[in-house]
């Protein structure tokens, strides 16, 4: 930053001092804020180039706004002048044919015109005439025709709603229940599994003690000068070896058994053919 622009962003008191030399989007602001706050002091800001532009776009928008605001009052004056001579004009008309004024109406009379003042307002017709509130009136019948039928489908789609959220709620119901069941079951299982899980690492470090026991027993029986066929390794291959020989032993009495079981059935024709002489007379032979 330069020089320059250091003076400018001084935080200073801006007055209205306008002068030849100063730009005129400055004197458009000056102009600007001392209409804004009258005789209230303008507040303090930093004069730099950026501020200027800000308030410049301000006071241009703020002109253009206030420009509008003056359109429309005078477009609204203009329009309260034609209805106040219509109001006129109306009023002079009924004076004219049937001599009858507003001052001159009964207080029923008055209520009614005011009725009909509120509706044709209610209904922004641009008169109190029969063709203006018969358009209102059918519009007006219309949306309350569009609207009950929207409300009878919002009705039906509220108590599609309704089902579905019973529905909803009683599958979360049961979801619950079922999660309650789950994690019931999960609980006890966890039980069961730590159980087992501590019974294991028991039985092996059980299992690790007692393998240092015998490793220890076997080398202490090993320094005593013990027979190696006495050791665990060969008694457990002895207790093999028997296995097989009972298991051999049983073979051959089992091909035994069968051997006399074919013995059997050869002899059972001989048996029967035996039987049948047994059951013959005696014949006795006298010898002289």
């Amino acid at each position: 930053m330069d020089a320059q622009e250091k003076t400018f962003c001084k935080p200073v008191r801006f007055e209205l001092r306008i002068r030849k030399r100063d730009n005129p989007s400055v004197i458009g602001i000056a102009l600007w804020l001392k209409k804004i706050f009258g005789d209230q002091p303008i507040p303090k800001y930093e004069v730099n180039p950026r501020t200027t532009d800000i308030l410049y776009h301000l006071s241009e928008c703020n002109k253009t706004r206030d420009r509008d605001v003056s359109l429309v009052i005078e477009d609204l004056k203009q329009k309260a002048r034609d209805y106040e001579s219509e109001a006129k004009y109306l009023q002079d008309l009924l004076m004219e044919s049937v001599s009858l004024s507003f001052t001159s109406l009964s207080s029923i009379g008055s209520s009614y015109l005011n009725a009909l003042v509120d509706s044709a307002l209610v209904l922004e017709t641009k008169d109190t005439s029969l063709a203006s509130f018969i358009p209102a009136v059918n519009s007006l019948a219309a949306d309350l025709f569009r609207t009950k039928a929207r409300n009878e489908e919002m009705e039906v789609e509220l108590n599609k709603l309704g089902k579905n959220l019973t529905a909803t709620l009683i599958l979360e119901k049961c979801l619950r229940e079922d999660l309650k069941k789950a994690e019931l079951h999960l609980s006890v299982e966890k039980a069961r599994v730590d159980s087992r899980i501590s019974n294991i690492d028991f039985l092996k470090a059980k299992s690790d003690d007692l393998r240092l026991r015998i490793k220890a027993a076997e080398e202490q029986l090993s320094a005593r000068g013990m027979d190696d066929s006495l050791s665990h390794q060969s008694l457990m291959a002895l207790s093999e070896r028997c296995k097989t020989m009972e298991t051999l032993y049983l073979l051959s009495d089992s091909m035994e058994m069968l051997r006399l079981a074919e013995l059997k059935q050869q002899t059972a024709p001989l048996k029967k053919k035996l039987e049948s002489y047994l059951d013959l007379m005696p014949v006795f032979i006298t010898v002289s």
